[in-house]
């Protein structure tokens, strides 16, 4: 671990370093405002100007065309739900350090799963395929071929980043209206989750079928060998399981999942028990001959629809044809500079690239790598980046495909420099996207919600080509509705509830075969030189924005290695409200002065993050894992 010192305020003026790095529940306290003194502090240490460098796309250093400058309209309704149960805190511990390939998920038998594939003769779009496989049977209640998800790939080759689009879709019968009640009211966020209504066209297995037929090296039924095994031998259910099991009050009272996850009293199969899921391995085998249309046509396809229509209290308006006409889109990556670095992430339908690189250029203008990482300088200019970032994401990102985002005006440096000066101003960002007059007054509303229950993998091999995929079924068990062995997702909670506010229609509505919006963010990081220099994502909900944020400048200002990268206490701040994790150095903070004024909420933090970074020295080059403490992640290479 890089050692990191707290500072003095004239320390804090030097120029900043431009270095390259070598490579339970939830308390609330409410603060009064000090605005001189904010400001003061906050500004001290604000470097003038604005940032450098141009938005690149996946074929290089050019922009991006530039997309329709259509604001989406804002004040959808969000909420916040208790995110899915943390598991205890592995100890610390040292990066994984290998050679030649590393594999980070989220589950120990899903990263044996990568790295055999890799021995094996397969790169990183293999591993990956096999390891989201294993995940599906041992961490079920996060990811799955029920649900979808964002897949970059670095080819090493063409030295190109792609954009993989498998997020699920509304089904062609959805209507705006589709989570209000007889009444016109949103429905409970529950009472939307649990059964048919919620479920979009899972979109994942379409979307890595397309990303082998482009990349795979290995056969695509090889791939699903490990999961197949591990479906008939069993695995031994783990403490984290088994607790997210104890805790769902919704998963038991469905038939079908209720009996493969619980005994015939209604309780979790104990800490051990060894859970067989042979319905999943006959699931995986048609799959593996037919590919991907063994799942969205046919006998499966039918049992999913028909599991989806026939819901007794919340039936869904999927049909066959919503499956068989789901297609992936390949999109154009987000590149933007941070320090002497380009970061790049997924474009929408996904908010999480647009926001991360939006925080990452204000946060450009301060000078972080002379603080502590848990500095309640560091947790300020975070909060107020994120109430910034988050303004935008609340009013401009949905789906591309039916609203104009103005997605080179929300990155565009001027506008970014001028946010960052912004920060400790109160709720309005300086100047609307694409208008150069006026202010518009707007602030972030809380996060929406959207699953915890969600998963990543990072994945570089010995080519080079590289793997960052983060995947979901939304809400842990998603729908809770089982099929064929697997979980059937609850995406359309995604999509905001009310339609229209104040006779404005929502950008992120819910419309028929629309993308819902969502905060996944898988992340590459290249250096100077172009070269590919670390590859990371995470789950959390809204949250996962915060998390890779963080995450980018522990390995960029104060020059980390990964496993202290995910180690790292989490500080997060949206709106008025700065979270601190529980039972971590950054309790600590909930007093400072600096934080008046803010709503400070102290509570549990279940990121899942999974790093790779390359670290180049000496002329040698070492792959450093690092893999999230708060879930039962394992990084291995070699």
């Amino acid at each position: 671990m890089a050692r990191t010192e707290e500072v003095g305020i004239e320390d804090r003026l030097e120029p900043r370093s431009e270095t390259a790095p070598v490579v339970g529940g939830s308390r609330r306290i409410a603060n009064a405002t000090s605005a001189p003194l904010l400001l003061f502090l906050l500004l001290a240490a604000l470097l003038g100007g604005g940032r450098g460098g141009d938005t690149v796309s996946s074929e290089g250093p050019t922009k991006p065309s530039p997309p329709a400058v259509v604001p989406a309209t804002h004040g959808e309704r969000e909420r916040t739900i208790a995110p899915e149960a943390p598991t205890n805190r592995v100890p610390s511990r040292s990066p994984a350090v290998a050679d030649e390939f590393m594999v980070a998920t989220a589950n120990p038998h899903a990263t044996q799963a990568g790295v055999e594939i890799v021995m094996a003769g397969g790169n990183a779009v293999d591993a990956a395929i096999a390891a989201q496989m294993v995940l599906n049977v041992v961490e079920p209640q996060s990811s799955g071929i029920g649900g979808g998800g964002f897949l970059l790939y670095f080819d090493a080759k063409t030295q190109r980043v792609e954009a993989y689009d498998g997020r699920e879709t509304a089904p062609m019968r959805a209507t705006p209206d589709l989570f209000l009640t007889d009444t016109g009211e949103p429905k409970a966020f529950y009472d939307a989750v649990v059964g048919g209504l919620s479920v979009g066209v899972p979109g994942l297995l379409r979307m890595l079928e397309w990303v082998h037929w482009r990349h795979g090296r290995l056969a695509w039924k090889r791939l699903f060998t490990p999961a197949i095994e591990l479906c008939e031998s069993g695995f031994p259910i783990s403490p984290r399981l088994h607790d997210l099991l104890a805790k769902d009050a919704f998963l038991r009272k469905e038939a079908v999942a209720g009996a493969f996850f619980y005994d015939a009293q209604g309780n979790p199969h104990p800490v051990g028990y060894r859970l067989k899921n042979r319905e999943l391995a006959a699931t995986f085998r048609k799959i593996a001959e037919e590919g991907s249309s063994a799942l969205m046509l046919g006998e499966i396809a039918e049992d999913i629809v028909r599991t989806v229509r026939a819901h007794p209290r919340n039936p869904g308006r999927m049909i066959p044809e919503d499956l068989a006409a789901y297609h992936p889109v390949e999109r154009q990556v987000l590149c933007g500079p941070y320090r002497e670095y380009q970061v790049c992430g997924f474009p929408p339908p996904t908010s999480g690239g647009v926001t991360v690189l939006q925080m990452l250029g204000m946060l450009e203008h301060y000078r972080l790598g002379s603080l502590s990482p848990t500095s309640p300088e560091v947790a300020r200019f975070l909060a107020e980046a994120g109430r910034l970032a988050f303004a935008d994401r609340a009013r401009y990102l949905a789906d591309p495909d039916f609203v104009g985002i103005p997605i080179e005006a929300l990155l565009s440096p001027d506008y970014l420099a001028r946010m960052a000066h912004h920060f400790g101003q109160g709720g309005k960002p300086p100047l609307p996207v694409g208008n150069g007059s006026g202010a518009l007054p707007r602030r972030a509303s809380p996060p929406s919600h959207e699953g915890p229950s969600t998963t990543q993998i990072s994945i570089v091999d010995r080519e080079g080509n590289a793997v960052s995929m983060t995947s979901s079924i939304e809400n842990a068990f998603g729908s809770r509705l089982m099929v064929r062995g697997f979980l059937l997702n609850n995406e359309l909670t995604d999509f905001s509830f009310v339609p229209a506010v104040a006779g404005e229609m929502v950008a992120n509505r819910v419309q028929p075969g629309k993308r819902p919006r969502s905060s996944m963010a898988p992340t590459m990081i290249f250096d100077r030189e172009g070269r590919l220099s670390a590859v990371l994502g995470s789950p959390g909900g809204p949250r996962i924005i915060g998390y890779v944020v963080q995450a980018v400048t522990a390995l960029l200002d104060w020059h980390l290695d990964p496993q202290a990268t995910v180690e790292l206490p989490h500080l997060l701040g949206w709106g008025d409200r700065i979270e601190l994790e529980a039972d971590t150095a950054a309790e600590n903070l909930a007093h400072h002065p600096l934080l008046q004024g803010k709503e400070i909420e102290i509570r549990p933090m279940t990121s899942g993050l999974q790093i790779v970074w390359i670290e180049r020295k000496g002329g040698r080059i070492r792959l450093l894992g690092g893999t999230d403490p708060r879930r039962e992640g394992v990084a291995a290479g070699r």
